[in-house]
């Protein structure tokens, strides 16, 4: 059992003003199990919505589905804030990517648990409740495996469990440089494992995970992109997948830069969607990550094959990778969902507004990505951002409904970013009045995880986080001193 974990009873709640997948509902009385699970929702007919039943606890404000984060790397918060200098007129991800080496090749285990749960804190504080890590730290720091239980793996698993976030472990493969088979250059050796391994790897833990029945945590799978997986090796790879779970969720960065693109057609002939596509493999529980140079006629194979898109806008303007044309995408009725990634900004509300934002950029005009059956942006994003992240990361999250798992964001009313909104409006204020600073109250799985925008782990991490960021940014530079208060 997690440190976490508790014996929950049967509790029932009273929601002042929920979001629902038929929209916005007053006086919700909201009955959770055991498990964390959503067990009956029902909406009393007015006058009845003002009378809470007995022992039920009243929630005042707006309550609205905890967003899954479709994609993170977390050991790269550690690096956060220090790329950001030119070394070059020609620096882009390629040149970020060596830095991203460095640290990779530094942090130890015991380093890694410290940084990811100080993200996965931060995750819960800003409306993130469940995340899918993209992990490809699989060797110690000289190359060698680990013996017995790997410690990198292990160290994500432990964070989880510390914040109280949903997880889903995304072991990720990765065997080769470049395109055409070209090996792993010296600073990727501790990515590298082999596809027998993985698959056994991956098998043992979705094992482990039906054993331990959790209802947060759970395993899938990744290729890390078609540069470091050949596409036959990854296709033999995902039938296995199959076999040991048809539901598997299986992630992959595809397409994120344009030198990819080019260098995916000139080894194969194909650019690299259009080869993932062909393999005919690509389901609704495979999530491409990034897909920013998509032609139109792979925009629509992704969403005829009812795959996710993960993207990370916050990231991808970070790199200089592009935009992605999600204006187009959801017209084509595709799976949009969002992420985290390099966590350059953890805050699924500025992901969303950013993704608006480039759409009104594009096309010139506003209110790019409303529809008329949702007129209002912000809950159009975060209800539609909310449930294909679910499906992406394989987790019955992402809504307020029977049998999914309580995990909810309550928004505060009288925040000064909310003043005057109506509940209609209130993922509108989120997004595009600063509101992610009026998420008071997180729940994950029935439990409250962060309560007044407190989280119980924030004291003990402060200092560890502070010092160890000391230690890595500044290796040479002594620790931060021991401050005592004065009397």
């Amino acid at each position: 059992m997690s440190r976490n974990s508790k014996t929950l009873m049967n509790r029932q709640y009273y929601l002042d003003a929920v979001l629902l997948p038929q929209g916005w509902a007053r006086g919700a009385v909201v009955t959770v199990s055991e498990a964390g699970r959503i067990a009956r929702i029902e909406i009393a007919p007015p006058p009845l919505v003002a009378v809470p039943p007995p022992g039920a606890e009243r929630i005042g404000g707006y309550v609205v589905p905890g967003m899954p984060n479709a994609h993170s790397h977390a050991f790269q918060r550690a690096m956060v804030g220090a790329a950001e200098y030119r070394q070059s007129k020609q620096d882009s991800f390629w040149s970020w990517r060596e830095a991203m080496y460095g640290l990779a090749n530094r942090i130890q285990p015991e380093e890694l648990l410290v940084v990811a749960t100080q993200l996965f804190v931060e995750m819960l504080k800003a409306g993130y409740t469940s995340v899918a890590e993209f992990h490809y730290l699989h060797r110690q720091a000289n190359g060698a495996p680990y013996a017995g239980n790997n410690a990198l793996w292990e160290a994500i698993g432990e964070a989880a469990s510390i914040a109280g976030i949903g997880l889903t472990f995304l072991p990720t493969l990765y065997q080769t440089g470049d395109f055409g088979d070209k090996p792993l250059k010296k600073d990727q050796a501790r990515f590298a494992l082999e596809a027998e391994d993985f698959v056994r790897l991956i098998g043992e833990r979705v094992q482990a995970d039906r054993r331990r029945g959790s209802g947060t945590q759970r395993t899938g799978a990744a290729f890390h992109s078609l540069r470091a997986v050949p596409i036959s090796t990854l296709a033999a790879v995902a039938k296995e997948l199959a076999g040991i779970n048809p539901a598997l969720p299986v992630h992959i960065h595809v397409a994120e830069q344009l030198r990819e693109v080019n260098a995916c057609r000139r080894a194969n002939g194909k650019r690299p969607i259009e080869l993932l596509l062909k393999t005919g493999l690509i389901n609704a529980h495979w999530c491409l990550v990034h897909a920013t140079h998509s032609t139109v006629k792979e925009l629509q194979g992704i969403a005829a094959a009812g795959a996710t898109v993960c993207v990370s806008v916050s990231t991808e303007a970070n790199l200089g990778d592009g935009a992605f044309d999600a204006a187009r995408f959801l017209d084509m009725q595709g799976h949009l969902c969002i992420g985290s990634d390099s966590q350059v900004t953890v805050n699924p509300a500025e992901e969303l507004r950013w993704m608006e934002y480039q759409q009104r950029l594009r096309r010139k005009r506003r209110a790019v990505l409303a529809t008329d059956t949702e007129p209002h942006v912000g809950t159009r994003l975060w209800r539609d951002a909310a449930i294909h992240g679910a499906q992406a990361i394989g987790q019955p999250v992402g809504a307020i409904a029977a049998g999914r798992r309580a995990d909810w964001l309550v928004l505060d009313p009288h925040h000064p970013s909310l003043a005057g909104a109506a509940a209609d409006a209130a993922l509108d204020h989120l997004l595009f009045a600063g509101g992610h600073a009026a998420i008071r109250d997180v729940m994950v799985a029935g439990r409250w995880v962060v309560r007044h925008r407190h989280h119980d782990a924030e004291a003990a991490l402060g200092e560890k986080f502070a010092n160890l960021m000391s230690r890595i940014l500044h290796p040479q530079a002594p620790m931060h001193p021991q401050v005592t208060p004065e009397n």
